[in-house]
């Protein structure tokens, strides 16, 4: 499934494919927004959307072996809620 599946799921609820894109949209950015500002998003028996930070460590360069630094950086994580590890077994 694909955004555009979601959204003609979505729209087989409201009244319109519009109105189903535009809810989607909102929830993808409000779920954006709240992870730029390092908020935690829990939605109960989905799952949790949150920042972790990826601690810096060297690499390897794999086309020539060269030992390379790679930076500290924030990532976004979701871990699966119990209800959605329920409804997969």
């Amino acid at each position: 499934m694909n955004k555009g599946d979601l959204i003609n799921a979505v729209a087989n609820v409201v009244s319109s494919k519009k109105e189903a894109q535009a809810a989607v949209d909102c929830v993808l950015s409000t779920i954006i927004a709240s992870l730029e500002k390092n908020e935690v998003v829990q939605l109960i028996g989905f799952g949790t959307f949150k920042v972790n930070k990826r601690k810096a460590r060297e690499g390897r360069n794999p086309q020539t072996g060269e030992t390379m630094k790679i930076e500290e950086k924030m990532v976004p994580k979701f871990t699966a809620g119990k209800a959605m590890k329920d409804a997969v077994n």
